[in-house]
């Protein structure tokens, strides 16, 4: 398989942006209504720096991988910090490097912008994720909370 090309999103990426998504949300067994498809893609076209990025992976003409990213500010830095919320490749091109591609050029969008870190959560029991994330990160000891 070639290597794919990774980008930023377009508006033309609408329709094979939104079954990426779609798979990656069912996959976490999500689901969202179309206002919050529609405000996601608007947002990550727009140009405020508080919202999310997008870069896609593209490999023969069609989109194979996606990932959204944000910076913010940490009370324990002067800098930024990344936080790469959704990565997801095609069940059909996993293993052949498009989760790697797409965390290196989230990484070196972090190293642009002078942030330094770049973090993301899973699943425990995504182990196919995770073992591209024991190669291409560091697992830390934090346990997530949220607001029931």
């Amino acid at each position: 398989m070639t290597q794919p090309c990774i980008r930023p999103l377009t508006a033309q990426d609408r329709p094979e942006w939104t079954a990426l998504w779609r798979a990656y949300l069912a996959f976490y067994e999500t689901e969202l209504p179309q206002a919050v498809y529609d405000s996601t893609f608007a947002r990550l076209l727009g140009d405020d720096p508080r919202d999310f990025s997008c870069l896609v992976a593209e490999r023969d003409g069609r989109l194979v991988g996606l990932t959204h990213f944000l910076f913010h500010r940490h009370g324990w830095k002067v800098e930024d910090v990344c936080y790469l919320q959704d990565l997801y490749a095609d069940p059909q091109v996993r293993g052949a490097g498009v989760g790697r591609a797409l965390i290196e050029a989230v990484y070196a969008e972090a190293d642009r912008r002078g942030a330094p870190s770049v973090y993301w959560l899973t699943q425990e029991f995504n182990h196919a994720a995770r073992r591209l994330y024991d190669r291409v990160g560091q697992l830390t000891p934090f346990i997530k909370y949220q607001r029931p």
